[in-house]
């Protein structure tokens, strides 16, 4: 077995790669030049518009994963893996991959690419600003923002209550010390004096409403519905109050065409929007997923995080929105993360220990009863790491078969998908689209707001029970008073556990989540539900990745994955 050092790093193997014309992975799916925008040779814009009329609805491949940790799953790799692998065995494929943040990037969790010889590339142009999606989604963010103190400011004839402006700032970075700020300090001619804070433009209600529209009218529609605050006898306030929809929705024209890349082994994928799945709905936009579908055969997408929290927000939000309801759900386990789960420290993974693979598979085994909530029966994707021994490898193959599940070994990161190591994987996953589906959302439209947070709580969590704190409560209210009920619920809860505790692995139940205000998405058509001690603006950790990054003379860069 190679060592670590004889392992190539991610940013190695893609800077090795020979990609091909952007111009050659679109005629792979049939994409017409009068369609395709180039931003330089290896990536461009899709207008959907411009596409043939009549296509297939390709089939939906949904890929999530166990609770993560930081032994890694991969599950963006395994994405990435399966659909080169796909595309081995003679389909026609496309990926819809979520763009990252730059906030995670120069943070601590790096790049959404994928990784070794299953990435999306060119890795470092989407990892770094990309076509400058996420920068035109925080203008049109900010550009409200500025209208509504200007709207104050200039005699506030709409009464806006300055104390209960709910609409935020954004940056697409990590930084706490914008979370609470006081703004219009300085004297009368630099605005009125109020609270305010940031949160991270892939938490934003805007990000939300970009990857989830239909197209350029459905847009600006949603952006005017958002609300962006009271009056003083607490009146709503919308964008559309403002008349401001139509400036938000021209900043974001061109961002809203999905953009083109491709795989290493020339997969050709769309990359487009970035919420998370922990504070937001954590799925790629519609308007990729569903060009895909007009595309080809098979679409290969990813739901962010757990499937507790991406996955469960692309089935109940994202596919009523939209017709994308995937026909099949991968979900990736390694053993690594099980013995995690299991009681094991970081330190210690490398060790075999199948008592701990044991313990940490209820964590898995939750994920996959989630899923089979929806209609859907699983398919298992084991992520092989070089430190996996083969005892742990069957052990892991066989716990599934005697769950009734479909599992595969996937060597996607080693061999990539393009070669042997997802050709398992992909078998399976082409049996499990021959399988008659009966897809159902967890709750109905129709269920109030503050039962459909017990349903996921309890159903999905494993939680007793729901503890509203005073500002939630008085947020159901409004809720009821506004006749919002029927808004899906999108969770922001930690990742890394079913509960609101991130410290609490494995597969706890019985506890009690703790709901502690509820937001309105009026726009983006859902209510976000704040639990435990989660924060919609993340802080850079304690060495994060930015301070070993550089460029050289020649402009070529370091330090990046």
């Amino acid at each position: 077995m190679p060592t670590s050092a004889d392992v190539p790093s991610d940013l190695e193997i893609s800077r090795a790669a020979r990609l091909l014309p952007i111009t050659e992975i679109a005629r792979r799916v049939a994409i017409p030049d009068g369609a395709l925008e180039p931003y330089g040779r290896y990536k461009a814009k899709v207008d959907p518009a411009l596409l043939p009329e009549g296509a297939a609805r390709g089939r939906v491949v949904l890929v999530t994963a166990m609770s993560p940790t930081p032994a890694g799953e991969g599950k963006s790799t395994v994405t990435v893996g399966l659909a080169d692998a796909l595309q081995r065995a003679g389909e026609t494929v496309m990926i819809a991959l979520r763009e990252p943040s730059m906030g995670p990037v120069l943070g601590m969790k790096g790049g959404a690419t994928g990784g070794g010889y299953s990435q999306v590339v060119p890795m470092e142009d989407i990892n770094l600003h990309f076509t400058g999606d996420f920068h035109a989604i925080t203008a049109a963010n900010n550009a409200l923002a500025a209208l509504v103190d200007n709207h104050i400011y200039q005699g506030n004839q709409l009464g806006l209550d300055p104390r209960r402006i709910t609409f935020k700032r954004v940056l697409d970075m990590n930084d706490r010390a914008l979370r609470d700020i006081v703004i219009g300090l300085g004297g009368p001619a630099q605005g009125v004096p109020r609270q305010d804070g940031f949160d991270i433009t892939v938490a934003s209600e805007v990000m939300a409403i970009f990857c989830l529209a239909r197209d350029l009218a459905d847009l600006s529609e949603r952006l005017s519905r958002i609300t962006v605050g009271y009056t003083y006898d607490r009146r709503p306030v919308t964008v559309a109050d403002l008349g401001a929809e139509g400036a938000m929705t021209l900043l974001l024209r061109d961002a809203l065409k999905p953009n083109l890349v491709q795989t290493l082994a020339g997969t050709p994928a769309l990359v487009h929007g970035g919420p998370f799945a922990n504070i937001a709905h954590g799925c790629n936009s519609v308007i990729a997923t569903a060009t895909a579908r007009r595309l080809a055969g098979i679409v290969v997408t990813e739901a962010g995080f757990g499937a507790d929290l991406g996955a469960e927000k692309y089935l109940d939000i994202k596919s009523r929105v939209a017709d994308v309801a995937p026909d099949a759900v991968v979900v990736v386990a390694t053993v690594r993360a099980l013995k995690m789960h299991g009681g094991v420290p970081r330190d210690d993974l490398t060790a075999e220990n199948i008592p701990a693979l044991r313990a940490g598979a209820a964590n898995l085994q939750r994920h996959l009863a989630n899923i089979r909530r929806f209609g859907i029966n699983p398919v298992v994707a084991v992520n092989r790491f070089r430190t996996d021994t083969d005892a742990e490898l069957r052990w892991l193959l066989d716990w599934c078969a005697e769950q009734g599940v479909s599992a595969a070994l996937a060597d996607v990161w080693a061999q990539g998908g393009g070669g042997p190591g997802g050709d398992d994987l992909a078998a399976a996953v082409l049996r499990a689209l021959d399988q008659p589906a009966d897809f159902r959302f967890l709750y109905p439209d129709g269920m109030p707001v503050e039962e459909k947070i017990r349903t996921v709580a309890r159903e999905i969590y494993g939680a007793a029970d729901v503890e509203f704190a005073a500002p939630a409560r008085r947020r159901l209210q409004e809720i009821q008073a506004r006749n919002l009920e029927h808004l899906p619920v999108c969770m922001a809860k930690t990742p890394y556990s079913f509960s609101d505790d991130p410290a609490v692995l494995g597969a706890p139940s019985g506890f009690t989540l703790h709901v502690r205000d509820l937001t309105l998405k009026t726009g983006a058509g859902f209510v976000v539900a704040l639990t435990g001690a989660v924060m919609t603006m993340p802080g850079l950790p304690r060495n994060p990745a930015a301070l070993r990054m550089g460029v050289s003379a020649d402009g070529t860069p370091s330090g990046l994955i």
